[in-house]
Formats: C-alpha cells, sequence, structure tokens
C-alpha cells in the first residue's frame, strides 16, 4: 500500500465508446492497403515563458536549476500530422485555435503528404468543436480521398499525435527559455525538423479488447466501491 500516492482517470460516457476504440486500434494495428493513417490534433494555448533569473547548468551531481517564477511572453498553437506508420510529422504553429486555422492546417497537410494516385488518406482526431465546423466539413466534402476517424469522447489518449505532443513538451517546450512567441516558434519548428530528420513510429500493442476488458474493470471497481 502507498497511501501518499493518488491517480487520475475519466471514464469516457461517449455511447459510441466501443465502436470508435474498435475502429480508432484497428487503423494503427491493421491499417488498410494503399492508404496513409494520420493522427491529427493541436497542442493550444504553448506558453513563451522566461524564468525571472538565468538558469544554473547542471554539474557533476547537481541536477539544472531554475527559478519557480516566470514571466509569460505569449502563446502559440501546434497542429501536428503525425504518419502513423513512418514517425514523420508534419507541423503548424498558428497564433490562434480556430476553424480558420485547421483549414489552413488541412491545406498544409494536402500540400505536403506524400502519396501515389489512389492512395487514401484516414485522419484521427478527436471531437472538438474546430474539427466539425461547417466550413471543415465542406473541406472534407471536397476531399473524399480523406476519411475520418473520431475518438471517444475523453479519450484523446486513443491519438497517437499525443504522445509526440509529451515528447516535444519534455525535450523542448519545459526546459527551455522563450523570451518571445517567436523564439518558441523557431525551438519548436527545429525540434520537428530533427524529429523528421530519423522519425521512428510509435509501437501500439495494445489491441482493442485489452483496451475494454481494461476498462471495464474500472468501471466494476467504481461498482464495488459504493460510489
Amino acid at each position: 500500500m502507498k497511501p501518499h500516492q493518488s491517480g487520475t482517470f475519466k471514464l469516457s460516457t461517449d455511447p459510441y465508446f466501443v465502436e470508435k476504440v474498435r475502429d480508432v486500434v484497428g487503423l494503427y494495428m491493421s491499417p488498410p492497403d494503399n492508404a496513409i493513417v494520420l493522427s491529427v490534433d493541436e497542442k493550444s494555448q504553448v506558453q513563451a515563458l522566461d524564468r525571472t533569473q538565468p538558469l544554473l547548468p547542471m554539474s557533476p551531481g547537481q541536477a539544472e536549476r531554475r527559478t519557480p517564477d516566470y514571466v509569460r511572453n505569449g502563446t502559440t498553437s501546434l497542429f501536428a500530422a503525425l504518419n502513423v506508420a513512418t514517425g514523420q510529422v508534419i507541423g503548424k504553429c498558428y497564433k490562434r485555435h480556430r476553424q480558420q486555422e485547421f483549414l489552413k492546417f488541412l491545406k498544409e497537410i494536402d500540400a505536403q503528404v506524400e502519396r501515389e494516385p489512389g492512395v487514401e488518406i484516414h485522419i484521427i482526431m478527436d471531437n472538438y468543436a474546430t474539427h466539425k465546423a461547417p466550413s471543415v466539413k465542406r473541406w472534407f466534402e471536397r476531399h473524399p480521398e480523406y476519411h475520418l476517424h473520431f475518438t471517444p469522447t475523453s479519450g484523446s489518449w486513443l491519438n497517437q499525435v499525443e504522445r509526440f505532443f509529451a515528447a516535444i513538451t519534455e525535450k523542448q517546450i519545459r526546459r527551455g527559455v522563450f523570451r518571445s512567441v517567436r523564439t518558441l516558434e523557431k525551438a519548436i519548428t527545429e525540434y520537428l525538423a530533427a524529429h523528421n530528420e530519423n522519425p521512428k513510429p510509435f509501437a501500439w500493442s495494445a489491441d482493442a479488447d485489452l483496451i475494454l476488458n481494461r476498462v471495464h474493470k474500472v468501471c466494476e471497481r467504481i461498482s464495488n466501491s459504493g460510489h
């Protein structure tokens, strides 16, 4: 027993939870032939933070140290599309996070993705309202080669690009000092370029049955807890 430790959880209330889990995980583990699978999302409100005093770099026996307080110098939003098969990432920073920016990013994807004639593109994304805006729906209607797959409500953990966001946060953003949004976006762009020089796909090992069984066990624990 470790009573000093605690964790968090949130069960999805999506009525199509099971179907969506099987759909998305199926794309990871058994992707369709002659198709490209892209995991798409946005990391919004990325803050350009500067520490109030200079960092103290690491030294033998001493970890890097920084002040707990900081100065906010603005925000940016990182839009990213992860190629599930290759690990390559198409990324773009925008000042705002609206349907207008998402449309621009869709055009960026369409311009950058390399595909042979007849190859279809399957996009995995969450249920954020921007992804279902009328202008976005019209764009997809004009591009029938794109097929949409939505993660369950409160199920963004199923979207592989979230793992990339965790990596760039840990390795580049959180450890950085940014005196302007421009320097933050430059750091993000440099990380994307370095990542794409030698991309490696994430290995998805949990099949749909394993995920659903784990969710079932959580539901049982909640039911037995008496709450």
